[in-house]
């Protein structure tokens, strides 16, 4: 049976643009959005790449309208005005262009000036241009390739099926392909490259730390813990520990030195191996015996910030135990992407073995039992800490900072928050359980009394990793209302789509402002660790006396 053309030739195909005035118009919209301030200060080659990228997002939602009201067989503009608004378009863009590169500086300074950096003469307009303009072409033509494969497989689509499914078909089948295509190969080949990369750098013995001697350190001779097997972070983190003469210069009374256990990926062939093996030498080097036990998920590579793990060695006279375990060579993003489910399941594992030996102790001889995690550690460990399990012998608490978004655990406290709490700073129940803070404090806004386990989020309200939200695209956040944190700008405004992108980016660059975005400091932990662990005599004297000592010791990286 022929095909009825009648539907087809009821209204002409409209002809191809390969630019149009709405398309230019949203483009140039979306570029000077980009450019609006933040919550982190960008440089102007990663300014280019997101006003590119953005520009070009705006320039296809256009399309999409375009060809939807094509596809409704909405009415169409007659053949005499081809030329004119394209023209018009054209215009007002470079325009809208033009002012938001000549704002760009001051824009950007608003950003600078929330935390803390001096301001910028000069934004370099004409780099963000160019840089902007490659990305925006390289997306274009992309996408161009894109609907040329779409309309292709709709073309063979239309023999058997009528038009408006055929396109519909197509753009599903046109869509599997590509992300085959960048999934199956481009995607897993640079994994398995970055994988290769970052395990090389773990294996690297760095000269300038040497393998402890001392038969009650993790990585020593004794140790069940091969020295070379522990990583570059575990090797690090268990020379560079505090000694007994560092902790006495600022802790009256007798002092210890902490002990610290790491096991590193290749140190076992499984999750469930490795925490044993961390268990064993635990036991082996008497982390029991401690007043106090900290479980710690590190962060992706399997670094462990000092300023988190230092500064309570300090704050207890070295009468501390730390134990971790790595899951992973790559950075936190990477593993995330890779093998989300390798960071979950050892921290489940840890935690697993080492809480079940713990509940056969004595209560009255042992340590007080504590969980930590930064970033990506913050979110295994919560992911992984069976709070309802515990509560017939419960852990004593837990400091995280810096939550992904994602964390179910930090959101259920964020979205739960007591209504008038700002979400940046939530105020969770009656506080007797859960308190987050940021550097300013903020444990200390309630007067119920902790209860038996004391939680404690550390989160900066200019953390993009930890405010951001997909949701973003198309709904302001409750942490743009007021009161703002300190150190988000009042100028930082919400745009549909555009400001979901900038908070992307934006956690691209997050460790590059000290105690600002994702970059936690060790005075900010040494809070953190006095709200959780309530040392005796503690007081904010001490405290002082302790930031000083780490703020003369420089950054944690």
């Amino acid at each position: 049976m022929a095909k009825d053309s009648s539907a087809d030739t009821a209204h002409p195909k409209p002809q191809k643009r390969f630019i149009h005035a709405l398309g230019l118009v949203l483009a140039a919209v979306f570029f000077a959005a980009s450019l609006t301030p933040s919550l982190m200060p960008r440089d102007p080659f990663l300014q280019g790449v997101l006003a590119g990228a953005v520009a070009a997002i705006g320039y296809e939602i256009g399309t999409i309208i375009r060809w939807l009201w094509h596809f409704m067989d909405l009415p169409r503009p007659p053949q005499t005005w081809r030329y004119g608004p394209r023209i018009a378009a054209a215009g007002i863009a470079l325009l809208i262009v033009i002012g938001a590169l000549w704002m760009a500086a001051g824009w950007q300074n608003a950003t600078r000036a929330a935390v803390g950096l001096d301001p910028v003469e000069t934004a370099y307009p004409v780099q963000i241009a160019s840089i902007a303009l490659v990305v925006f072409a390289a997306i274009w033509i992309l996408l161009r390739l894109f609907g040329l494969v779409l309309g292709r497989i709709a073309r063979l689509l239309d023999t058997v099926l009528p038009r408006r499914i055929s396109q519909v078909i197509g753009f599903g089948l046109a869509l599997w392909l590509f992300w085959a295509v960048i999934d199956g190969v481009a995607l897993r080949g640079a994994f398995q490259a970055a994988d290769a990369s970052f395990e090389a750098a773990d294996i690297l013995i760095e000269p300038n730390i040497p393998q402890p001697q001392d038969d009650s350190k993790t990585g020593s001779p004794a140790s069940l813990v091969n020295w070379r097997e522990m990583g570059r972070w575990g090797r690090s983190f268990v020379a560079t520990a505090p000694t007994r003469e560092d902790i006495a210069a600022f802790h009256d009374g007798p002092v210890m030195e902490p002990v610290r256990v790491y096991v590193g990926r290749r140190s076992a062939e499984t999750s469930q191996a490795r925490a044993e093996l961390a268990l064993q030498e635990l036991i082996r080097v008497g982390g029991f015996d401690r007043s106090a036990l900290v479980i710690v998920v590190p962060v992706g590579t399997g670094w462990m910030d000092p300023g988190a793990h230092d500064t309570l060695d300090f704050i207890l006279g070295g009468d501390v135990a730390t134990v971790a375990v790595q899951y992973s060579y790559l950075t936190s993003v990477l593993s995330l992407m890779a093998h989300p489910e390798y960071g979950v399941q050892q921290a489940r594992d840890l935690f697993n073995v080492v809480y079940a030996h713990w509940t056969r102790l004595p209560q009255e001889n042992r340590p007080k039992l504590y969980v930590h995690g930064l970033s990506q550690g913050a979110f295994n460990s919560q992911m992984t800490m069976p709070l309802l399990d515990v509560l017939a012998d419960p852990i004593d608490g837990a400091l995280w900072a810096g939550s992904p978004f994602f964390s179910p655990f930090w959101s259920g406290v964020r979205d739960g928050r007591q209504v008038d709490s700002p979400a940046w700073r939530p105020r969770y129940g009656n506080g007797s359980l859960v308190r987050t803070m940021n550097q300013e404090g903020g444990v200390e806004l309630t007067e119920t009394p902790w209860g038996p386990i004391r939680l404690v989020f550390l989160n900066y309200g200019s953390d993009p990793i930890v405010v951001f939200t997909p949701d973003t695209a198309f709904r302001r956040p409750d942490w743009m209302t007021a009161p703002r944190a300190f150190d988000v700008s009042p100028e930082f405004q919400w745009f549909p789509v555009v400001t979901m992108f900038q908070l992307a980016l934006d956690m691209a660059v997050s460790l590059k402002v000290e105690r600002h975005g994702h970059y936690y400091v060790a005075p900010d932990y040494i809070d953190g660790w006095a709200a959780v662990v309530d040392p005796d005599g503690w007081s904010d004297a001490r405290a002082d006396a302790l930031k000083a000592i780490f703020a003369a010791r420089g950054p944690s990286f």
